[in-house]
């Protein structure tokens, strides 16, 4: 019998405590306050029975994607109090015994596709994947009721008829509806035109981008009113359009994760201890270190 894996998308979780703070609390500068909240979140995770549990965070905000779009999301504008934790987090989780996942040249949501695919091989160690993140993009990795997305903050579990039910398309036409109705979160605006009824309604019958005819007269689009129009839209600027599936297709690294076994939870390491006094944790390392011994 297998495990369930927990992927947790540690910079969403990041700006979810940063922001669920009081300003006055959360603008001080020094404050470790996310950092907390965040540790115990993965704490109570642990608590509640997992065993095997990845964190992905942005170590640096700008990646690949930057280059190759000029809009795409930067650091600029992230509160300089908020971007002061984030290394923080990553000494904490590792301090704490979780495995993390720090990325540079990629992004989290990278790290998070990545550990999906590798444990969705792994068809005898693993029965189920959760990826824990509210991002869009990640809906690409769900398969079956294997590997599945959590939304922690409507508390709903999606699988492929829930992402084809969100989104109207299955999750391998993710990046492609994202390239044409845009993703603000990221920061590139899809195409002119298409919204997300008229993405989905075309994608339905096509699948993805490359797929759909150039001639709208060719469209076999159920309900579409402007098929023409769209199509002479797509047709004009289909380069920009496969760049925008590029930006929104998951890159994935099989050097980064090895198995479920880099996952496996055993237990705080001796320096956490000191680190949860330092960020004034609370009981949090007496907690960890208690709930490590009843599992041993």
């Amino acid at each position: 019998m297998g495990v369930t894996a927990y992927l947790v998308d540690g910079t969403y979780e990041l700006f979810r405590h940063f922001y669920g703070l009081p300003e006055g609390v959360r603008s001080q500068p020094g404050t470790n306050s996310a950092v907390r909240g965040v540790l115990w979140t993965v704490y109570y995770l642990l608590e509640e029975g997992a065993t095997h549990v990845g964190v992905a965070t942005d170590h640096v905000i700008e990646s690949f994607r930057n280059d190759l779009w000029r809009g795409y999301k930067t650091g600029d504008g992230v509160d300089p109090v908020l971007k002061a934790q984030f290394p923080v987090l990553e000494e904490g989780l590792e301090a704490m015994g979780v495995t993390v996942w720090p990325m540079v040249e990629l992004e989290a949501d990278d790290a998070l596709a990545t550990a999906a695919a590798v444990l969705d091989r792994d068809t005898e160690g693993v029965d189920r994947v959760v990826i824990m993140t509210v991002d869009k993009d990640l809906a690409q990795c769900v398969r079956d009721q294997r590997v599945v997305q959590f939304d922690r903050r409507a508390k709903k579990m999606f699988d492929v008829a829930g992402v084809t039910e969100k989104f109207g398309v299955p999750p391998a036409s993710i990046p492609d509806y994202l390239a044409l109705v845009g993703d603000s979160a990221d920061g590139f605006p899809g195409l002119a035109g298409f919204g997300a009824k008229s993405a989905a309604a075309v994608l339905r019958v096509y699948g993805h981008i490359e797929k759909i005819p150039a001639d709208g007269r060719a469209w076999e689009v159920p309900g579409l009113r402007t098929p023409q129009k769209l199509a002479d839209t797509l047709a004009g600027n289909i380069e920009l359009a496969m760049l925008f599936k590029t930006l929104a297709t998951l890159q994935i690294d099989d050097d980064l994760v090895k198995g479920v076994g880099d996952l496996h939870w055993r237990g705080p390491t001796d320096g956490f201890e000191a680190f949860v006094e330092r960020i004034d944790g609370g009981e949090l390392a007496k907690r960890a270190a208690a709930l490590a011994a009843a599992r041993s």
